[in-house]
């Protein structure tokens, strides 16, 4: 059967419609106006959306070699620039550029209007089934916030290298931790070898059931780029998060 030769990875389309990457905007909580890249390649609406954030000082073009592997794995995706952000890929991040016109905050917890605006916005036009928020850096902590504190919004989350990076922000240092033990949905969360030791004690305070995590024996790497072709050791951070993905998701498409 063509599940069986496709296995263990999703084969929740069996005939996707052609890759589309189309450019929307909508507004945050607070009427900034948010840009993000759609990648729709499955017509069903009940295929599992992917939100895709991205790490400090970059936008939504860490995602372009991604979120097209993600779509062959059965997921439509979205990639945004949340405002605490800049330039990757030599893709600019416009809703940092219009916060910074607007005079707005720029810093990490300023991106927490951005997250929640992005997976409502995902779930009310794009997403009739599981919307699984990803983030990167302080937004893979952030996206374990978000997952705390409106479950409504959030069905799964995966974290590359969350941290309690917040500190600054006078947030208390287990904050992340904290919001953790309150994750109620399936959680895969994974880091650079070195980071191993910041990762633990996030991983840790996650409900057993629901958590999964990976650590590489190779050096790895800060963030979602772990998963970039240019790294050697990329193809275990996407086996794990594609078992994660197939575990918890395969099937609800």
């Amino acid at each position: 059967m063509l599940t069986t030769l496709l296995a263990p990875t999703l084969a929740l389309a069996l005939a996707p419609a052609p890759l589309e990457r189309t450019t929307v905007q909508f507004p945050s909580e607070d009427g900034l106006e948010i840009t993000a890249d759609l990648y729709i390649g499955h017509d069903n609406p009940e295929t599992p959306f992917l939100v895709l954030f991205h790490q400090a000082n970059w936008s939504r073009g860490a995602y372009r070699e991604i979120a097209p592997r993600l779509v062959e794995l059965g997921f439509n995706c979205m990639a945004v620039d949340a405002r605490s952000g800049g330039e990757v890929k030599k893709i600019a991040n416009e809703t940092h550029r219009r916060a910074v016109e607007e005079e707005m905050g720029t810093e990490y917890l300023d991106a927490l209007p951005d997250l929640r605006a992005a997976l409502r916005y995902a779930r009310a036009e794009h997403a009739k089934g599981s919307v699984i928020a990803w983030g990167s850096s302080y937004s893979a902590a952030l996206v374990l916030v978000v997952a705390a504190e409106h479950p409504e919004l959030v069905d799964g989350v995966l974290a590359f290298s969350p941290g309690e990076y917040f500190t600054r922000s006078d947030k208390p240092k287990d904050w992340v931790a904290s919001h953790a033990k309150r994750v109620t949905c399936p959680a895969f969360v994974t880091a650079a070898r070195s980071e191993k030791e910041h990762l633990m004690p996030i991983y840790e305070a996650l409900p057993e059931g629901t958590r999964t995590h990976y650590v590489p024996k190779t050096r790895g790497n800060h963030g979602s780029r772990a998963l970039w072709k240019e790294f050697g050791d990329n193809a275990g951070y996407w086996k794990a998060a594609s078992s994660f993905l197939a575990t918890r998701f395969q099937g609800t498409g």
